[in-house]
């Protein structure tokens, strides 16, 4: 019943969402374009309010959220945050809805194409990425760093509409498998992919007011997307430390500079490990 209605509210707000995404690609008025973005994402916030709501009667879950004073609707943020199950989104969406802009992924340039989800993504303004291989660059030198260039460019509408980047740095859901097989430093995470990020900082870092570093931890284990729906989503702590955008991240090469890509990677790994003695404290003060 609980996959039902949220299935159900989903087609209900994609339909119009769909039908407003044409209007906005046959009618390239920036002043229009504008404000059907900003229809749309009001449509994607209704989306997951109502999302919550059918959760919270189905879930009795105790939510402990820190950290979410001063965030405001009206900034720019990029969101990096640890990733154990489909349900961090669900939490994500449901603690910052409203508080800060509609969370936004970097999606690959081709999917762009993708059957109806394409202009969908394209109309609540997903920032597209293009990315060139290392074979392809190696027969086509003169590509290098185009794609950052056109991924920078894309980005520019971003500075009319407050914007929220999300990156899950881990690029996959944790696991002690995975842990194992990247030789994990870490005792509950995977070690940080700095190349997203580092992306969005080089796209858009002028733009951010701030990195919102987010802690997810599951007391009693990660709930997996099908316990939500059946009721079994009992416990969540989120924590929310915000980060400030310092003007060498945004200044360096982290494709061709070997020693900003070198600082980056200390920076990131500082952070991780931070984080990593955070979850361990957090399941200590929650066992005691």
């Amino acid at each position: 019943m609980t996959f039902s209605a949220i299935a159900a509210n989903t087609i209900f707000w994609f339909l119009p969402l769909i039908t407003f995404a044409i209007f906005k690609l046959l009618l390239p008025v920036r002043t229009f374009r504008r404000m059907m973005t900003r229809w749309i994402m009001a449509m994607g916030e209704n989306w997951v309010s109502l999302n919550a709501a059918i959760l919270s009667v189905s879930n009795s879950t105790q939510w402990q959220v820190r950290g979410t004073e001063g965030l405001n609707a009206s900034d720019w943020y990029l969101v990096i945050v640890n990733h154990q199950t489909w349900t961090d989104i669900v939490a994500l969406q449901t603690v910052l809805n409203r508080r800060i802009p509609f969370l936004k992924f970097f999606i690959k340039q081709q999917l762009i194409w993708f059957p109806v989800l394409g202009i969908a993504w394209w109309a609540m303004d997903m920032p597209f990425m293009k990315r060139y291989s290392k074979s392809y660059l190696a027969k086509h030198p003169e590509k290098k760093g185009q794609d950052l260039e056109a991924t920078r460019v894309a980005c520019q509408k971003f500075r009319d509409t407050p914007t929220t980047v999300i990156n899950f740095i881990e690029g996959t859901r944790v696991t002690a498998e995975k842990q194992a097989k990247r030789n994990s430093p870490f005792r509950h995470l995977l070690p940080p992919r700095a190349g997203g990020i580092a992306l969005a900082l080089s796209s858009m870092g002028s733009m951010f007011d701030a990195i919102l570093d987010v802690t997810i931890v599951y007391p009693t284990g990660p709930t997996k997307f099908w316990d939500m729906m059946c009721g079994e989503f009992d416990r969540i702590i989120i924590e929310i430390n915000k980060r400030a955008v310092e003007p060498w991240m945004i200044s360096g090469d982290y494709t061709n500079d070997r020693d900003f890509r070198s600082r980056f990677h200390r920076w990131l790994t500082g952070v991780w490990t931070e984080k990593d003695a955070r979850i361990t404290d957090i399941y200590s003060e929650n066992t005691a």
